[in-house]
């Protein structure tokens, strides 16, 4: 069985018929379990409200690094993140080459979202693009020893992806991976440690190949998991078994919540 370890099911544009109908495609081809993961604070409770209704979709709560429109501060943070419904914090994280200028709004949003990490003993899910050092110093300094996550729809190096290991954090890989373009990605996914890798779409974005060009569903995690298993040379079975074992040991609180 596969999990889609992060997807944003409330920006899939879909009536609640439309959304029942893509998440039963999903199971269909053996997915059995969403994490639907937060942009915005402000947007939070309408996002819970499109997926209450379904037992195996999981939510965060946080601010994506390109949505500091939506900022808010420490407090009102803590209150939502703090829910027994959420099981992560974020998405957050550092994107510098999209949004350079909001460097500093962005660096101190994501020392807030560390140390609600750190309060709630709920993992961190990261954005990372173009801010290696800085996303890794910062987690260095503020994250306390307990506190662990992923890096998201990973696109950086292997030096990166090792350094936030030794923080022991996993390592998301999406249908970038699928991409002609992406060898250098294709090359960290195979050196990653299988007992470090966790598989997503990041829908409604990124589609793998060969549903490039189309809304992503998170029914083509499958195709990543495809992809990956035969890059390391392994059963698509394998990389299945591994990538959701890792899924619940990081996101502990889904099994907890039954």
């Amino acid at each position: 069985m596969f999990v889609d370890s992060h997807c944003h099911l409330d920006r899939l544009k879909q009536n609640s018929e439309e959304l029942s109908q893509t998440l039963a495609f999903a199971r269909q081809r053996g997915v059995e379990h969403f994490l639907c993961v937060s942009v915005s604070v402000k947007d939070y409770p309408q996002m819970l409200s499109t997926v209450s209704g379904f037992d195996d979709v999981s939510v965060s709560c946080g601010v994506h690094p390109l949505h500091q429109e939506d900022a808010c501060d420490y407090e009102t943070l803590l209150a939502a993140a703090s829910s027994d419904k959420v099981v992560a914090i974020g998405e957050t994280g550092l994107d510098y080459f999209y949004s350079e200028d909001t460097r500093e709004v962005q660096i101190q949003s994501f020392i807030d979202h560390i140390k609600v990490a750190n309060e709630t003993g709920k993992p961190l899910i990261i954005h990372t693009r173009d801010a290696r050092e800085d996303t890794i110093a910062l987690l260095k300094q503020y994250k306390a020893e307990h506190t662990i996550g992923v890096l998201h729809c990973f696109t950086e190096d292997l030096p990166m992806a090792k350094a936030a290991m030794e923080l022991g954090f996993y390592i998301s890989i999406s249908g970038i991976v699928t991409f002609k373009s992406a060898a250098e990605l294709q090359a960290v996914t195979k050196a990653i440690p299988l007992d470090r890798l966790l598989i997503e779409t990041d829908s409604p974005w990124l589609a793998p190949v060969p549903h490039r060009g189309k809304p992503n569903q998170p029914g083509y995690v499958v195709e990543v998991a495809e992809f990956i298993a035969e890059l390391r040379g392994i059963t698509v079975a394998e990389l299945a078994a591994a990538t959701t074992a890792n899924f619940y040991r990081l996101f502990s609180a889904i099994k907890a919540n039954g």
